[in-house]
């Protein structure tokens, strides 16, 4: 297998993503995530990233320790379709995209992240997929990580 689902997560207090004059995805204090599919990503990838997602102990609890996840009440999730993600620059000036999946495939992955996260009761927010966006995160802390299903494969 080549490349897997690919997330940059960061802890939001609140985070937007607006298509032209139109607010088409917000949520309140959670996360969000920027997510890449590449082209031999299967519906496992995306159930493995939405369960790190889900399980992720990245927010504090009353000791001020980061070990609460999503699923202990860490608020909402923005999913933003993000292809360069998936971009090679070990070469040249210019980013590679051939890792990247098929819009159409991406797209139907990102939605499987999607519907795993709101099938545990975790309020979704996305952006449009293929769209112009601008997003606007309100970083807490700030705390940002870079996951990916590929170590999840084989376990």
């Amino acid at each position: 297998m080549g490349c897997a689902v690919k997330g940059l997560l960061q802890r939001v207090s609140g985070a937007a993503v607006v298509v032209g004059d139109e607010t088409v995805g917000a949520i309140g204090p959670g996360l969000c995530v920027l997510v890449g599919v590449g082209h031999d990503d299967v519906e496992r990838d995306a159930q493995l990233l939405a369960e790190r997602l889900i399980n992720l102990r990245v927010f504090e609890d009353g000791d001020g320790k980061m070990n609460l996840s999503l699923l202990d009440g860490g608020g909402e999730l923005l999913v933003v379709s993000q292809f360069t993600l998936m971009g090679d620059t070990r070469r040249g000036r210019r980013p590679s995209f051939v890792a990247a999946a098929a819009p159409e495939r991406a797209a139907e992955l990102i939605e499987h992240v999607v519907a795993c996260v709101r099938d545990v009761g975790i309020g979704v927010a996305t952006g449009r997929f293929g769209a112009h966006m601008n997003i606007d995160i309100q970083a807490d802390g700030p705390v940002t990580l870079m996951l990916d299903t590929a170590e999840k494969r084989s376990a």
